[in-house]
């Protein structure tokens, strides 16, 4: 790439993680983003004086490439995991203990759900190792085949709130090949599911892999977008925002011609970093069926509330917060005690407690219609159920993420494959990002390596990435 011109487009954390991994590599590197600032859905903010993420708040560290692009940019010391590992899942009337043993919800045995599900869920659990095998094709929703080897309650009550975390989308609709690839793995092997777990469990233990499984950064993970940005400076790279790419073209020479405003930019490469209608748009005229193949990617909205009280009114229940199943009715979904999930918020604001709350999925609408300050009663509401916290907090933030996570359907992966093959018949052009490869931030920038990688000539990565996506359990806009 030594020398060659490269447009990225998109400075979210895809696009900037491609335009750094081409200017190191010598290219000359321009990112064009049509927002005001970089960094997509990582977003750093501030309450009551307190720094906190308004957006994504952690990664997954068991995956090496978010953690290994912030050493690059120099947050190496910066780089903390959670304080506690302890959570709670709000379901049938009280807090309760988190499960251990499962992956994803699903469990290896049913007494690892104990104390979540009722008698008779439990014992739903225990007639997996008896029922006949459940064909599961080329893909299958992770509700549907959960539900058929263990009963909708595991479903219900666990996996739906822990998938509506990441995807903030319908477990009974997600493909379990895209979002929880392991899962997918042993289903095709075992016939008991239960098993199979265990053996995913057996396997974890035996790769005897240490560390926290979690990261985030002092100051917020929305602080990585821009360290990325000047590092991409310091080698020469130039980001321009509030630059909406309206036309990319080939030329005949066999370059592209990117048109933002007035300015028409050359470039021997591009990279679309871009969310998938953006995308769409841009590849209509050169790539017509990747762009009919994006503009079915569905995208669920949703909104964070922050919210900041004075530590000497609050009480809250150990760890670092608790999901909520849709089942129980409630309004949010998720909640995170931010100060005492990230050592750093406890240190740098003492006599302040910050937290925030999740709400919306996939297909809900009215609730997001609601103006901010009848998200934040709501938020109050349930917080008060759950937790019993009935002060006035010093202050609270709404940041609405409006489209703000692709939907991974059954055939999901079939559907990354298509686009794919449309557009590797075009010499210059790669995509990556969310829409692709899985949410959270590693698998963004697996996805921006890879894309990086075609341009090179080498779809090695590609090809893996699309036939086995990036375990991605954590790190997009929700909890």
């Amino acid at each position: 790439m030594s020398g060659s011109q490269v447009v990225v487009i998109g400075a979210g954390i895809a696009g900037l993680a491609a335009a750094h991994r081409l200017a190191q590599r010598g290219a000359r590197v321009t990112v064009l983003e049509a927002s005001e600032r970089v960094g997509g859905k990582l977003l750093p903010g501030e309450i009551a004086g307190a720094r906190v993420d308004l957006g994504a708040e952690s990664m997954l560290a068991r995956r090496p490439e978010a953690v290994a692009l912030a050493r690059e940019v120099g947050l190496g010391e910066r780089l903390h995991p959670p304080a506690t590992a302890t959570a709670s899942i709000w379901t049938r009337g009280a807090l309760r203990p988190m499960p251990k043993g499962h992956v994803m919800g699903v469990p290896g045995t049913a007494e690892a759900l104990a104390g979540v599900l009722s008698e008779e869920g439990l014992a739903r659990i225990a007639q997996d190792a008896g029922l006949p095998r459940t064909e599961i094709g080329d893909d299958v929703a992770v509700g549907e085949y959960v539900a058929a080897r263990l009963g909708r309650e595991v479903v219900d009550r666990l996996v739906e709130p822990l998938l509506g975390g990441v995807y903030a989308g319908d477990a009974y609709r997600i493909s379990m090949r895209s979002a929880v690839p392991q899962l997918f793995q042993v289903a095709k092997t075992h016939t008991s599911l239960t098993e199979g777990v265990r053996e995913i469990q057996a396997r974890t233990a035996a790769d005897q892999q240490t560390g926290p499984v979690f990261m985030g950064v002092e100051g917020g993970v929305g602080t990585l977008p821009p360290a990325v940005a000047d590092a991409v400076r310091a080698e020469g790279g130039e980001i321009v925002t509030g630059a909406p790419v309206t036309e990319l073209r080939r030329e005949p020479s066999g370059g592209w011609r990117v048109v933002t405003g007035d300015r028409v930019r050359h470039a021997d490469a591009v990279i679309v970093a871009a969310p998938a209608a953006a995308a769409a748009r841009l590849l209509r005229a050169e790539a017509p069926e990747a762009a009919d193949e994006l503009d079915t990617v569905e995208y669920a909205s949703m909104a964070l509330v922050t919210l900041a009280y004075r530590r000497s009114d609050t009480a809250l229940p150990a760890g670092s917060g608790f999901l909520v199943p849709p089942v129980d009715g409630r309004t949010i979904k998720a909640s995170t005690f931010a100060s005492q999930k990230w050592g750093w918020i406890a240190d740098e604001n003492p006599d302040v407690v910050v937290l925030r709350t999740s709400v919306g999925r996939y297909g809900e609408t009215e609730i997001l219609e609601r103006d901010d300050a009848d998200l934040v009663d709501v938020s109050r509401h349930d917080l008060r159920a759950a937790t019993g916290l009935d002060a006035t907090p010093l202050e609270t933030r709404v940041t609405r993420w409006t489209d703000g996570l692709p939907q991974y359907p059954v055939g999901h992966h079939a559907r990354v494959a298509r686009i794919r093959e449309h557009v590797a018949k075009l010499p210059g052009l790669a995509v990556c990002g969310a829409p692709y490869d899985g949410v959270g931030i590693p698998a963004c920038i697996a996805s921006a390596h890879a894309a990086v990688d075609q341009l090179r000539g080498d779809l090695t990565a590609v090809r893996e990435l699309t036939a086995n996506p990036v375990q991605s359990l954590h790190g997009g806009a929700g909890e």
